[in-house]
């Protein structure tokens, strides 16, 4: 069974189409992982729950594809959701992008756009897309936040099949699109887009994902030659399109340094990208994962220009040594390290990846060692979220899924358009375990799922999810672990220059329990979560340490800070007390 499935759907796809901080410390070559024993559904017990609160929240937004049963590409890639506070009132708000119809409706000018959803602090939500500003009428896919003209204010940039849109906050809650003032407009299909300062110069620069060259124009045929067997193509069939990096000359304004940088590759097709500081040198490098070809790792050489590295780390590839068809991606420190580990959620039958990073700038795949491997054989999954779900300093693991062929059940009998999303307890140190079965009615059902977010959408310390789905309503998931006598930690970095601190890394320690997390802006797929780290310490009530490594090369020791506490760390100043759970958390 094994490796028949991916060639059957590839085969689908392509029928009838012819034609200088310290490293943390980090041993080189920890000892492999141990494989855990399968645990029968019903014996396992998790404290972690999740309820899907979207409706009691007034949270409404249904994503349109506009399948129009021609298959158009893009139809069934789905789009992503953004969290951002854009009133800077303390409580995050939602952005969901809509995608429509191919070709565009002209009649349906101003309906069914992106909503924009304001968090009253109460529970439930406004949509105020109108009032804001926002809405648009173009084909979306994702979204990625910064604030960069550090005012204060949290901007935002959209990607689309089409045009992609750059939105400037102006304080007052509503937005100005400053697209082609910023010189951001890019005309191709984009996928993914992430902010991050590669050069440290505290102003936030903008990556774009591009995927592939489909147009209208040729929308080749391809599945079986039979009434309600046609299918969406692979993405072999397409050039690929290149990814861009716009560097931010401030003002409002970008340059596009892609081939001066060093990152234009004419050999990927991307969904996912994400910035991490890889090898602990305190400089942004950048991950993406493509679909159908090798994954990228850009190293940062701190001087202004990256070397594509994946291959040699260990990362852009499966364990058999061929591409996957990376999706979605989540990074974080899985095994306490010190290192960001990089997740990449794949096609059915390829298996998940995670890649365990050793250092420096080495990885080993550890997707069937730690457990992840196996159960993703038969599902084709998108975003993917790493979160300290019930609080123990071990991130988990929570990912969403849903097929591209929507029929294809017709060509399998072990594989459906619709799939359940999955969460995976941490055991420590990278050993997870399936708890989908016990942590929620959200993940026994059925659905096609493509973003995630994780955001405290209630400021109660604890990370909740905003999920975005294909053609289907979108979900927002309350953290309901709640686990007597555990403790929990919130920081949100403010630097002297970059006011967002992109690229921050953040040392917490409690008692036996150290924990390292990274300020980054966007990852998963086509979406972003809150910057803000939500931190589990375990019984532990106080952190005994709390150290940050700030982008332009600082080190600063907070010290000692009350659990359960949000904190604003502003580089220079000392932490202050604290905010307390339930309240408003204003930067």
């Amino acid at each position: 069974m094994r490796g028949f499935l991916p060639a059957l759907v590839l085969a689908v796809m392509l029928e009838g189409c012819r034609g200088s901080q310290p490293s943390a410390p980090a041993s080189s070559s920890p000892p492999p992982l141990p494989v855990p024993s399968p645990v029968p559904a019903d014996s396992v017990t998790t404290p972690i729950r999740f309820e899907d609160a979207a409706e009691k929240a007034g949270i409404r937004f249904v994503h349109r594809n506009g399948a129009s049963g021609e298959k158009y590409m893009p139809e069934t890639l789905g789009s992503g959701v953004c969290v951002l506070d854009f009133d800077s009132d303390g409580w995050q708000d939602l952005h969901f992008v809509q995608s429509g119809a191919l070709p565009a409706d002209p009649a349906a000018s101003g309906r069914a756009g992106s909503i924009l959803y304001r968090n009253r602090g109460d529970g439930t939500f406004e949509d105020v897309t109108s009032k804001a500003g926002l809405g648009g009428t173009g084909y979306g896919m994702g979204c990625t936040s910064a604030d960069i003209e550090n005012d204060g204010d949290p901007d935002l940039y959209v990607t689309a099949y089409g045009r992609n849109r750059l939105y400037r906050n102006n304080g007052d809650g509503t937005f100005t699109d400053i697209t082609d003032p910023a010189g951001v407009g890019l005309s191709q299909w984009s996928a993914s887009a992430a902010f991050g300062d590669y050069d440290r110069d505290g102003l936030p620069d903008l990556y774009v994902v591009g995927y592939v060259d489909w147009s209208l124009d040729n929308n080749i045929y391809c599945g079986e030659k039979r009434p309600g067997y046609r299918s969406y193509c692979h993405p072999q069939n397409f050039n690929k399109l290149p990814d861009v990096l716009y560097h931010n000359e401030g003002g409002g304004r970008f340059r596009d340094v892609t081939r001066a940088t060093g990152v234009e590759d004419p050999s990927g097709k991307g969904l996912g990208v994400v910035w991490g500081d890889f090898d602990n040198d305190g400089w942004s490098d950048i991950y993406v994962a493509n679909d159908s070809t090798p994954n990228f790792l850009y190293h940062n050489n701190r001087n202004g220009t990256f070397s594509e590295v994946g291959q040699r780390a260990g990362v852009a590839l499966g364990e058999n040594g061929m591409p996957q068809a990376g999706m979605g991606l989540a990074v974080a420190d899985c095994d306490g390290n010190g290192r960001q580990d990089i997740f990449v959620t794949n096609l059915a039958e390829e298996n998940n990846a995670l890649y365990r990073n050793v250092g420096p700038l080495l990885f080993n795949d550890d997707s069937y060692p730690s457990g992840l491997g196996s159960p993703s054989l038969l599902f084709l999954s998108f975003g993917a979220s790493f979160l300290d779900a019930e609080g123990d300093g071990d991130p988990d693991l929570m990912y969403v899924s849903g097929h591209i062929l929507d029929n294809v059940e017709l060509y399998s009998d072990t594989i459906t358009f619709e799939e359940p999303p999955f969460l995976f307890e941490n055991l420590g140190a990278c050993r997870f375990r399936n708890v989908s079965s016990r942590a929620g009615e959200f993940f026994q059902k059925k659905d096609v799922g493509r973003g995630t977010a994780v955001v405290d959408i209630d400021n109660d310390g604890d990370p909740d999810v905003a999920v975005s789905s294909n053609n289907r309503p979108a979900h927002l998931l309350l953290n309901r672990s709640g686990v007597p006598g555990t403790h929990r930690i919130s920081l949100a970095l403010v630097g002297r220059k970059g006011l967002d601190a992109l690229g921050a890394r953040v040392e917490v320690v409690a008692g036996d329990l150290r924990v390292w997390d990274e300020v980054r802006s966007a990852s998963g797929y086509l979406s972003q979560g809150e910057r803000a780290l939500h931190i589990g310490l375990g019984s532990h009530a106080k952190a005994d340490r709390v150290r940050v490594f700030w982008p332009g090369g600082e080190e600063q020791d907070f010290g000692e800070l009350a659990a359960d506490r949000f904190y604003v760390l502003n580089e220079g100043s000392p932490a202050g007390e604290g905010i307390p759970p339930g309240k408003a958390r204003k930067r």
